[in-house]
């Protein structure tokens, strides 16, 4: 077995980089062609970058092909670019754009790894004869005693990218590859620096990479003009307290840019996109203790619908660690629920829900969803 689990000579092994541009996917290039892998770099292009060209702080954009193709140059690596517009405008802006006018929070992120990097980019590896394609994420996959891969959280929790990795399914794992998975970040930027790479100080992309100015809820008035629809803002105790331009402008847990003289600090509780209607009330309101999850993707050993209160870890924010949890499946509605050991704030439909073995820094990535609905913590215990 080679450095990679695979049985083959490096120089026998063909494995595709996705480069975005950035400093990690390009280390990543520049490890496996130091150790003799017969190395491709690919980069998408998603998005019309005109207006991002020179942006700092997004990734995919105009500047980063520039900057994937010039790493790919110093290494001494094929590369190509992929058009991926078309393919990416349907699985992850419009589906973005949807899910944020149908008051949900969603992360276009898990959505593009899902639907275009590990779909659509792993079946082009393929085609061009690659046996793994390796990218820069901050993740673990290690091989199963008895076969198959499983995925971990990384080496280093400062950068851990297994929130956004959790869709990934057992099929795509056997062909994936993370080398960055056991190195701590300032590691990546020395091995930059040691190959010569002009991105060893680049900034670490943060934006979405398709919202030019930051602010999302532009986009989405662009996409869907008719859909963005002003309305109340209603108290939990259905108190009309004021106005707002469009829900799209709100997120649960959201405090400031209310814009209320009520003389309490108040918080986005829900959304009500069929009334049009921002929903706000006290801090404790926001307390979650059930996640229902929907296209749940499930990566455990014991079949899911089979469980009924198996010890987990979850995380719903990537910003935060993950709260241990009690995983079951509700026959009755065909979906995963999720009930927190202590209530967690600000969880909005929408959003990702990770799922671990357990709330370790080196935990096991047992799958995860896509939140559907959520459960107070005093209707939960009622």
């Amino acid at each position: 077995m080679n450095s990679l689990d695979l049985p083959k000579a490096p120089q026998d092994t063909r494995v595709v980089v996705a480069m975005s541009g950035g400093v990690d996917s390009s280390v990543v290039a520049g490890l496996l062609k130091r150790e003799g892998y017969d190395v491709v770099g690919i980069t998408l292009q998603l998005y019309d970058h005109g207006a991002a060209t020179h942006r700092r702080g997004a990734c995919c954009a105009g500047q980063d092909i520039h900057d994937a193709r010039r790493a790919a140059e110093t290494l001494g690596i094929p590369h190509y670019v992929l058009d991926y517009e078309d393919r990416f405008r349907e699985a992850v802006i419009d589906r973005f754009a949807d899910s944020y006018i149908h008051g949900e929070t969603p992360i276009p992120c898990v959505e593009c790894n899902r639907s275009i990097k590990f779909r659509d980019l792993l079946a082009t590896a393929r085609d061009l004869g690659a046996d793994a394609l390796a990218t820069g994420h901050y993740v673990a996959g290690r091989a199963r005693p008895g076969g198959g891969r499983a995925l971990y959280r990384a080496l280093d929790p400062a950068r851990d990218q297994s929130y956004f990795l959790y869709a990934t399914t057992a099929e795509q794992l056997d062909f994936l590859r993370f080398p960055l998975g056991e190195l701590p970040k300032d590691e990546t930027r020395r091995l930059a620096q040691s190959f010569g790479l002009a991105v060893a100080d680049k900034p670490d992309s943060q934006d979405i990479c398709f919202v030019p100015q930051g602010r999302y809820q532009d986009v989405i008035a662009r996409l869907r003009p008719d859909a963005v629809r002003p309305g109340e803002i209603v108290h939990l105790d259905g108190r009309a307290l004021g106005r707002h331009d469009g829900i799209i402008g709100f997120t649960v847990g959201q405090r400031r840019g209310l814009k209320l003289a009520t003389g309490e600090p108040l918080y986005v509780v829900r959304l009500d996109p069929d009334n049009a209607r921002v929903v706000v009330g006290p801090r404790e309101a926001l307390a979650t203790s059930v996640i229902r999850l929907s296209e749940t993707n499930w990566l455990g050993d014991a079949p899911l619908a089979a469980l009924d209160g198996m010890p987990v870890a979850v995380r719903v924010r990537s910003t935060r660690e993950p709260r241990l949890a009690s995983l079951r499946w509700n026959a009755a509605l065909s979906c995963a629920e999720v009930e927190l050991a202590t209530p967690e704030d600000g969880v909005s439909p929408g959003q990702p829900c990770a799922i671990y073995a357990d709330d370790g820094p080196r935990a096991q990535v047992l799958g995860g969803g896509t939140i559907l609905r959520v459960e107070a913590a005093q209707r939960a215990a009622a």
